[in-house]
């Protein structure tokens, strides 16, 4: 059976209060924390929840996404994407979010980015301290976000 969560992530003033109250209202502590950035692996509801400080921003909604457990989840969801008719990017061994990634954008109307990410984690443990983002299709993504008023992932 296949596991996936909906990832949300979230633009937030003070990551300390978000991280605090996150925890309590999932009932979890954070997965992963970096100097302004915290996501959580909550297994019930299943979600993803990323949150990145960002003061003063005013846009509370950075992006979506869906969290597969292995890159051929990846994979079969950018088959099926394309054969709906949708316009899907793939990027492998994509650096974000402090972590590896492979990675499919899907363009998608009334996001704050233009797309959703549908994404599996290759390494948790990216050797990049600074979370760069290292794909040309993620370069792109952040252009366009940037664009728009809105970022990628960071």
């Amino acid at each position: 059976m296949t596991t996936t969560r909906v990832q949300l992530a979230l633009n937030v003033t003070d990551l300390a209060a978000a991280t605090t109250f996150y925890t309590a209202l999932f009932g979890v502590p954070p997965h992963k924390r970096r100097e302004g950035y915290a996501n959580f692996a909550v297994e019930d509801p299943p979600l993803k929840l990323v949150l990145i400080e960002k003061p003063g921003d005013g846009e509370h909604l950075n992006h979506l996404g869906v969290e597969a457990q292995t890159p051929e989840e990846v994979t079969a969801a950018l088959t099926r994407f394309r054969g709906a008719g949708l316009e899907a990017t793939l990027a492998e061994q994509d650096v974000c979010c402090h972590a590896v990634q492979d990675k499919v954008f899907v363009t998608a109307p009334d996001t704050p980015t233009g797309w959703w990410e549908y994404y599996a984690v290759t390494d948790d443990l990216a050797a990049n301290p600074e979370g760069e983002s290292t794909s040309v299709c993620a370069v792109a993504c952040e252009a366009k976000a940037a664009a728009a008023g809105g970022m990628c992932c960071s």
